[in-house]
């Protein structure tokens, strides 16, 4: 009777630390999204009366000594509507990979916005929405109001506390942010 008590008492010592010692290794990994390298912003304004303006800025060796190169093709019109688009490109890669897309694709872990400072008669508004009906981004109508010059900042963040009031309490991590000189004419 002796030798069944420890049988017994061995088994479940053994089933015991199996059960403990066994722990959820297999757990399913954390997805880890890497944050993409963007090189350029381009900013597209429409008017159709008066006209195209496009905003680039590029900055190829990212954090390197290379100061990003911005481009302003034209002034802006004074009392004008403008559709506006903006288009997020990683152009170390040949050929340039376009992150609009994947901004696009995960909508509700973006958002673009739009600062004028300096006195800068611009406002912007009419954003395209995330499946949540946040607001994105991507496409969005600037306004101009009096002739006046400033800078015109456009901001990429990742993981924004949604809805929010703007840049100051979004929250999240800033993709990537570019600011021009603009002129409204």
């Amino acid at each position: 009777m002796k030798k069944i008590k420890y049988s017994v008492l061995a088994l479940a010592t053994i089933t015991a630390s199996l059960f403990t010692s066994c722990s959820s290794d297999d757990d399913a990994p954390m997805i880890v999204n890497e944050e993409e390298v963007i090189t350029t912003v381009t900013v597209s304004l429409t008017s159709a009366t008066n006209g195209n303006v496009t905003l680039t800025s590029r900055d190829l060796d990212g954090d390197g000594p290379d100061a990003p190169v911005f481009d302003v093709s034209g002034n802006l019109a004074a009392n004008t509507v403008y559709t506006g688009s903006v288009v997020f490109l990683n152009e170390t890669e040949t050929p340039a990979e376009n992150i609009t897309t994947e901004v696009e694709e995960e909508d509700d872990e973006h958002q673009v916005f739009f600062t004028a400072n300096g006195g800068l008669d611009v406002t912007t508004n009419g954003f395209n929405l995330d499946g949540d009906g946040n607001v994105l981004g991507t496409s969005f109508v600037v306004t101009t109001g009096a002739a006046s010059t400033g800078t015109y900042t456009v901001t990429l963040r990742h993981e924004p506390t949604k809805p929010n009031t703007g840049l100051t309490d979004a929250g999240g991590e800033t993709d990537v942010s570019a600011s021009f000189t603009v002129t409204v004419q």
